[in-house]
């Protein structure tokens, strides 16, 4: 009898044993074909996805009458940089300086200081609510990819580990992809704006340039539904005093003045903007000329050097170098007064003139490799005085750009 009861209390253990399997696995199946379908239960929301009201305080307003890009560079050893490099895995070998052997830091302590104001400390949270259902885009050459790398790693660094970001590379664009929050920031080659030979994303270095001063159409294709446009071309214009042009047939090159090209082709742009455009849901930001310090002699008369070796910024706060062409500003001037729609100008140049301090020098790299210890002993061909070390003078760009975008978004919204 003890026997029998035990042998059913074992078949009854069983039985309950394979309806709690099955239960599981059945909820296992429902669980995995909703997930799949999109239908139904859903994984708990992070608290990114829904949409918070940026609020601007009154020390993150820019006061009426500031000149943003007027004032000086402060030392700054506290809370600058804004961002470590080793911590951001975005940056390219071009801006890695302290990673590629630069023995100071220095230049990653400087601080901009308007004159008048103060630019608010830069928040990626704030920057990414602006951004949310929203595609930010960097144009240009490759210093407008050190400004998109320095955005991305501004953003990285400032937002919890815990919102998912990709960057991809879809040529001649990268895509940084900040999920919860649905918002894009992404670079696009186009080192003359409009089309040239040297539109390719790695392969562009050619000994005869050659642009299509009438048409930005291939390009124009990627650009027609970002929201906010950030555009810079200028030292691909400065390899020589001429620059071949076409007007679209091979059969008819000429080889002009670059000033009166770059005329031409900053009209054709303007013409694109005012015809395409939509200035109630797109914003325009035109970036003026990086400079660049070849000529030490510029800043320290009787020497012959470059940027090489340059650890601390220019006092003189409105020194100006031949590295900057006065042509170019007054035509960039010229055509954006023409304009029908508003194009806010990033007027980096002066304050960035001042930081000879802030480039790779023999840091960096030429034709995607390392520079050679030979090369390294030879700076005065070698030295890198164009791009710029990262974290560096761009986040400087980047902080203003987000100090713009903080006050329209306080005008139009709040």
């Amino acid at each position: 009898m003890t026997t029998t009861r035990q042998h059913q209390r074992m078949r009854l253990l069983f039985r309950l044993s394979l309806v709690s399997v099955l239960t599981v696995g059945a909820s296992r199946v429902a669980l995995d074909y909703l997930r799949n379908n999109d239908v139904g239960i859903k994984l708990m929301p992070s608290e990114y996805t829904i949409r918070v009201p940026v609020e601007v305080s009154e020390e993150e307003t820019i006061e009426d009458g500031c000149d943003v890009f007027k004032g000086r560079w402060v030392w700054e050893n506290e809370s600058y940089p804004l961002y470590e490099e080793e911590n951001c895995p975005f940056l390219v070998k071009q801006t890695t300086c302290l990673r590629n052997g630069r023995r100071d830091s220095f230049y990653r302590h400087w601080r901009w200081q308007p004159d008048g104001c103060d630019l608010p400390r830069f928040n990626g949270i704030k920057l990414m609510e602006m951004l949310r259902d929203k595609r930010l885009m960097f144009v240009g050459d490759s210093v407008q990819r050190g400004m998109f790398e320095s955005m991305v790693c501004l953003v990285h660094s400032s937002i919890p580990s815990s919102v998912k970001t990709s960057l991809r590379r879809i040529p001649p664009r990268k895509v940084f992809k900040i999920e919860e929050f649905n918002a894009s920031i992404e670079y696009y080659w186009a080192p003359f704006i409009i089309e040239s030979i040297s539109d390719h994303a790695t392969n562009h270095t050619v000994h005869k340039r050659l642009v299509r001063l009438n048409s930005v159409a291939k390009h124009s294709q990627e650009w027609g539904g970002v929201d906010i446009l950030i555009f810079e071309s200028y030292i691909w214009w400065m390899y020589k005093p001429t620059i071949n042009v076409t007007y679209g047939s091979l059969d008819k090159i000429e080889e002009i003045n670059v000033t009166a090209a770059y005329r031409v082709a900053l009209q054709t742009w303007a013409n694109w903007l005012d015809s395409t455009m939509n200035p109630s849901t797109q914003k325009i930001f035109f970036v003026t000329m990086s400079p660049t310090h070849l000529w030490s002699w510029e800043w320290r008369p009787g020497t012959n050097g470059n940027c090489f070796n340059e650890t601390r910024p220019i006092k003189e706060s409105s020194y100006w170098g031949t590295g900057s062409n006065l042509d170019i500003m007054g035509i960039l001037e010229d055509i954006l007064g023409q304009l029908t729609i508003n194009v806010t100008v990033l007027n980096i140049t002066q304050l960035s003139e001042l930081r000879k301090d802030g480039h790779p020098s023999i840091y960096g790299e030429r034709k995607g490799k390392l520079l050679t210890k030979e090369q390294k002993l030879d700076p005065k061909n070698y030295a890198d005085c164009i791009h710029w070390c990262l974290p560096g003078v761009p986040d400087t760009w980047n902080e203003i750009l987000y100090a713009l975008l903080l006050q329209d978004y306080r005008v139009h919204v709040q």
